[in-house]
C-alpha cells in the first residue's frame, strides 16, 4: 500500500492479492455470486460500446459473457434433480440471447440477459447470506474449493 496526500492506496499487486484471497476463500455460493458479477459487468461493457460502434470491443465483452455462463453450465450439478435441469435451459437459452445480440448488435438481448442474470444474482445471494459460513480449515484441508460440486 501507498499513501497520497493522506490516503492509503493500494497498488496494482495488492489489489490482486486480495481479489485472488477473496476467491481463494469464497464458499461455492459466494462463487457463483462472483460470477454473476463479472457476467454484468461484461455485459454492461458491452451495452456502453454499443452506441459508439465500438464492435471489437462489443465482440469481446459478449465473448466474455458467454465463457462465464459456460462456467456456471459447467457449476451445476445435475444430480440434484429438476431444478438443475431448470437452470441449464436457463443458460442455454440466455448464451443464445448473448448469440443474437452479438450477431445483430442489438442491445435488446443484452439487457434482457442482464434482467434474468440480476434475477439469478439475486436469487444466489439471498442463498449464501442464509448459507452458514464455512469452515476454512477444512477447505484448506480439501484443496480449495470445487464449484463444479
Amino acid at each position: 500500500m501507498t499513501k497520497r496526500a493522506g490516503v492509503f492506496c493500494m497498488d496494482q499487486e495488492g489489489i490482486a492479492h486480495y481479489r485472488e484471497t477473496q476467491i481463494k476463500t469464497a464458499s461455492k455460493g459466494k462463487l457463483i455470486v462472483f460470477l454473476y458479477d463479472g457476467l454484468i459487468r461484461f455485459i454492461d461493457i458491452a451495452l456502453e460500446s454499443l452506441p459508439a460502434k465500438k464492435y471489437d470491443v462489443v465482440n469481446t465483452n459478449i465473448l466474455k459473457s458467454q465463457d462465464i455462463l459456460t462456467e456456471l453450465t459447467l457449476s451445476i450439478n445435475m444430480e440434484a434433480g429438476d431444478f438443475s435441469k431448470k437452470l441449464m435451459s436457463i443458460y442455454t437459452f440466455l448464451n443464445t440471447k448473448l448469440i443474437e445480440a452479438n450477431l445483430n448488435k442489438d442491445p435488446e438481448p443484452l439487457k434482457f440477459v442482464k434482467r434474468m442474470v440480476l434475477e439469478l444474482r439475486e436469487a444466489w445471494n439471498q442463498i449464501v447470506k442464509n448459507s452458514p459460513n464455512p469452515d476454512l480449515n477444512e477447505m484448506r484441508k480439501a484443496g480449495g474449493i470445487d464449484i463444479a460440486g
